[in-house]
């Protein structure tokens, strides 16, 4: 409280709203969505859980966008239905896990880097390419989840888009390996009703690829700032905002054992 005001209000005002929705949930009947309302508190605590037990700062900016990402994803995409309400809503917050998965990858490559136990020290560029691909992997074990979701379980988190044209090869008319364009499709039937979509239903592929684009946006453009922010080390940045470090008396710790190691 005393070192986060901003973010306390940020959290306390979220978690209150958690907690309404779980209560109205409950009421409904809907216990699946109170098990997430559950699921959701916890995932809001754990910014606080990392930065006391593993003694790591991160700035206010960085943590709220945490908070707001949490509860957008889960409470106002899931339970309030934004996802289907917003096309748009799936697109931000992929972008947005780049980002953070980003900051995250960042953060742990950059705080072992200044570490005094490690003897090796990487260059901005390679902590930079390294939290991008820590990201990256992020994005890709998310589709994995809910490719498999989709399969096993019969979900929809992959979501379906309606396109007008496609190309296929196995609808070639020569059986070869050439790929036949088909345009203009404004109805698909199936079983000999037609869905009524106004074109062809391509379940998932473009909503896995749009996520990884956006991802791969947000990762990048975290990675630039952070590329920055070691670059210019030690000087008063916005950039400081973004990035998460030990807290100070566990660097000027580190920094007391690597003088004496190095008199020894």
């Amino acid at each position: 409280m005393r070192e986060h005001r901003s973010t306390f209000v940020v959290y306390v005002t979220l978690r209150l709203l958690v907690i309404v929705t779980m209560v109205l949930q409950f009421l409904n009947g809907n216990y699946e969505n109170v098990a997430l309302c559950v699921a959701t508190l916890l995932m809001l605590i754990a910014p606080s859980f990392v930065q006391v037990r593993f003694q790591v700062e991160l700035p206010d900016v960085l943590e709220i966008i945490l908070l707001v990402f949490v509860f957008a994803s889960e409470i106002l995409g899931e339970i309030s239905a934004f996802y289907v309400i917003f096309p748009f809503w799936d697109t931000i917050l992929h972008t947005l896990n780049g980002f953070i998965a980003a900051a995250i990858g960042f953060s742990l490559i950059d705080i072992l880097n200044r570490s005094a136990w490690v003897e090796s020290h990487l260059s901005p560029l390679y902590v930079a390419m390294m939290s991008f691909c820590f990201s990256m992997t992020i994005g890709v074990l998310w589709e994995f989840f809910e490719f498999t979701m989709d399969m096993l379980f019969g979900f929809d988190m992959q979501k379906d888009t309606v396109v007008h044209s496609i190309s296929s090869v196995l609808l070639g008319p020569t059986g070869g390996n050439t790929p036949t364009a088909i345009r203009g499709i404004t109805e698909v039937a199936v079983n000999g009703r037609d869905l009524g979509l106004g074109g062809y239903l391509d379940i998932g592929l473009i909503d896995t690829m749009q996520d990884l684009i956006v991802n791969f946006i947000g990762a990048f453009v975290f990675c630039v700032f952070g590329y920055l922010y070691v670059r210019n080390r030690g000087r008063r940045t916005w950039l400081s905002r973004l990035i998460p470090h030990r807290r100070r008396a566990e660097t000027e710790t580190e920094a007391r054992t690597e003088a004496l190691e190095s008199a020894r």
